[in-house]
């Protein structure tokens, strides 16, 4: 399979189409992006280096979202198509690595123009002449029983016994642990008995170097596992002295739900807190409530102060999922709600994984006297409906 990109490469791609890239010892191709549709996910969020993303952004002639929020990302869509909240369509939950089948009931009807994805696509499938294909004559419910009817005979051949249909979709969650085996962990197993229960490597044991990584000729990753200087780490602060760090935040799941009630009353005269240790704050004139001004070479956010003598010297704690709210601020861009990936490096790991490099950066501190911007990700923008 060729035609992908590592995710973390996105504004990559639409930077620089049709250039080529190491990844996993292959050599890969970016394509030239005209359209974008995304379902699933909020790129706004999850990406660093956001404002950079945001002027790649425009390059595709037409962007696509599915949403049920005005998320950063919804916002900067053409084509928004409102979708039902897990509330408000049907569905179960189960997992290969869980002992639980949960039947997820619709509550009430999706709110008034919004339709669950699945009604989505099956129009758009109409719409393009393979509607049939896509739905294969099924309805949302339809799905939902199919689906539970091949778990259930996947868990018959393993001997494990699930109830009909309609008796689990009125019932309570199903807890199979009562019908499974005591299930160790991989390395348990292979601690045991390496021979009956490899590992999934060219050995079938635990190696300490990859002939095939090697065989790459990759510098940035070899056969082995080695230090590799940083360009951003608190060992090699120069021009800016603070480690930032983010981690995930404790009232909300990553950016979901940012403008509910629990996110907002953590956050510090509107903004995401950032913890900094007292005598960072103080070296800077920064107070325990002030809004202060976060910046580097890629952007500046901000975000309220709290001071911590939990956090060393020279580092502070930024927590990700504010929603981007980017504004022109005395002819400056600045991420007003406290998003840290206004600050991030958007570097891939190395050519093997092409991953990312969230979470950590260095960036300055300094407080902020100006007027205070509104948070305006949170009002409805202005839509032209067709």
């Amino acid at each position: 399979m060729s035609d992908f990109i590592p995710v973390a490469r996105l504004t990559d791609m639409l930077e620089r189409p049709g250039e080529g890239f190491d990844y996993n010892g292959r050599r890969l191709t970016y394509p030239d992006i005209g359209l974008i549709y995304w379902a699933g996910g909020n790129p706004f969020h999850h990406h660093q280096d956001l404002n950079r993303l945001d002027r790649a952004w425009s390059k595709p002639e037409t962007i696509i979202v599915n949403e049920m929020y005005w998320t950063a990302t919804a916002r900067r869509a053409d084509i928004v198509f409102p979708i039902a909240t897990p509330l408000e369509r049907n569905d179960f939950a189960a997992s290969s690595f869980d002992a639980w089948i949960t039947p997820m009931r619709r509550i009430v009807a999706p709110l008034d123009k919004a339709r669950t994805d699945y009604e989505v696509f099956s129009e758009l499938a109409h719409r393009l002449g393979y509607g049939e294909r896509f739905t294969e004559g099924r309805d949302e419910i339809q799905w939902v029983r199919h689906l539970f009817e091949v778990t259930a005979a996947n868990a018959a051949r393993a001997g494990v016994t699930l109830p009909d249909f309609d008796s689990f979709w009125a019932g309570d969650p199903l807890d199979l642990r009562p019908q499974l085996p005591r299930l160790d962990a991989v390395f348990e197993m292979f601690r045991a008995d390496p021979a009956a229960h490899p590992l999934k490597t060219a050995s079938g044991r635990i190696q300490l170097y990859s002939e095939k990584i090697a065989s790459f000729g990759y510098d940035d990753c070899i056969g082995h596992a080695a230090w590799f200087d940083k360009t951003e780490w608190l060992g090699a602060a120069t021009r800016y002295p603070l480690h930032l760090i983010s981690s995930q935040p404790p009232a909300r799941l990553h950016s979901q739900l940012d403008h509910g009630a629990a996110s907002i009353e953590r956050k510090i005269r509107g903004r995401e807190p950032v913890r900094m240790n007292p005598a960072d704050a103080k070296a800077r004139g920064i107070a325990e409530g002030d809004v202060v001004r976060l910046f580097n070479d890629r952007g500046a956010l901000l975000a309220g102060a709290c001071l911590s003598d939990d956090v060393m010297p020279g580092v502070i704690q930024l927590a990700t999922g504010a929603w981007f709210d980017s504004q022109n601020v005395e002819g400056a861009e600045l991420e007003v709600h406290g998003n840290p990936n206004a600050l991030t490096r958007d570097i891939g790991t190395s050519r093997l994984a092409q991953g990312t490099t969230a979470h950590s950066c260095l960036c300055e501190a300094e407080r902020y006297d100006g007027a205070l911007p509104d948070i305006r990700v949170f009002r409805n923008p202005p839509i032209l409906e067709s």
